[in-house]
């Protein structure tokens, strides 16, 4: 007689691969970027992509969107945009004779907030709790938030007028951050000669749903991590904090946020343990935006540094 419970994990799996084929449809070219955003979203986190306007940030998004068939809402950042505008508000209603809630655009599953640093710290605070306790809080009321809920922030590293960098507290309630670069010749070539991003994103038909998304996360949580990989993980921490040119190294919340990616990248190449290559695929993804470097040094470049000299065992 067959098992239930493999069948099921089976079907999910056979959903997974073609959701990912899907997105790779949409995104040429990028396939360990789709992976990483796949990852991020099965492991719990929020996604950072930053890169030049034009390579597909917002095109990933709506990708995602539509292949587990999220509710999803775009907010455009702008240096004017109030807390309440991406919160909601509550309105005094007086035939009830009471205040209402009106929820904003962050009761979404997945939430774009575009070109986040265009926008006040007081305004991207506001998605500190959210990001955090998947809640929002307005006049002592607490309202949870969809789930899965997931964001999606873009920003751009060169236009820097008018921007507010994100301090290094919004930073870390990313667990990845990625650029998608530019296309390759060929994945261009066909981005020029084939239909419309925009049209192909209209006709894309989920391939999961909010509820696989869930069954996948808790796949993931299940993904072992043996102890001699636990060690690994603990000396790239270590090394971290003790790196000269690092001012402030990595965090224990950065540790769980690593292993967490890890397991879902480890889920997503079909096994069912996570292996120190694992970690190193997602290391400088989840690491570097965390690191606080000294003067004149790159994140990035510390980061890849870091990996070069902690031996694995």
């Amino acid at each position: 007689m067959a098992d239930p419970v493999r069948a099921r994990e089976d079907a999910l799996r056979q959903r997974l691969d073609a959701a990912l084929a899907q997105v790779n449809g949409i995104l040429l070219g990028k396939q360990r970027q789709v992976k990483l955003a796949f990852a991020c979203l099965i492991a719990g986190g929020h996604l950072l992509l930053e890169d030049v306007p034009g390579v597909g940030k917002t095109t990933l998004a709506h990708a995602l969107a539509a292949t587990f068939d999220l509710g999803f809402q775009r907010i455009q950042f702008t240096s004017d945009l109030l807390p309440s505008d991406i919160i909601g508000v509550s309105v005094f209603e007086r035939e009830a004779g009471s205040f209402r809630f009106h929820p904003g655009p962050i009761f979404a599953q997945l939430l774009l907030a575009d070109e986040i640093n265009r926008a006040t710290p007081k305004t991207q605070s506001a998605l500190l709790e959210a990001m955090a306790e998947y809640q929002v809080t307005v006049d002592g009321q607490t309202h949870p938030l969809p789930q899965p809920f997931f964001v999606v922030a873009t920003q751009n590293p060169l236009d820097l007028a008018g921007t507010f960098p994100l301090p290094d507290s919004q930073l870390d309630r990313f667990m990845l951050r990625l650029s998608l670069d530019y296309p390759g010749a060929e994945a261009e070539r066909a981005l020029l000669t084939g239909d419309d991003r925009r049209d192909l994103i209209v006709r894309l038909k989920p391939c999961l749903a909010a509820a696989d998304a869930d069954a996948l996360r808790q796949q993931a949580r299940a993904v072992l991590a043996s102890p001699a990989l636990i060690d690994y993980l603990q000396a790239l921490l270590a090394a971290s904090r003790r790196h000269a040119d690092i001012h402030v190294g990595l965090s224990p919340r950065a540790g769980i946020a690593l292993l967490a990616a890890a397991r879902a990248w480890a889920l997503l190449s079909g096994r069912s343990y996570v292996i120190p290559e694992d970690l190193q695929a997602l290391f400088v993804p989840v690491a570097a935006h965390r690191l606080i470097p000294g003067k004149g040094a790159s994140r990035e470049a510390l980061a890849r540094a870091l990996l070069a000299e902690v031996p694995v065992g």
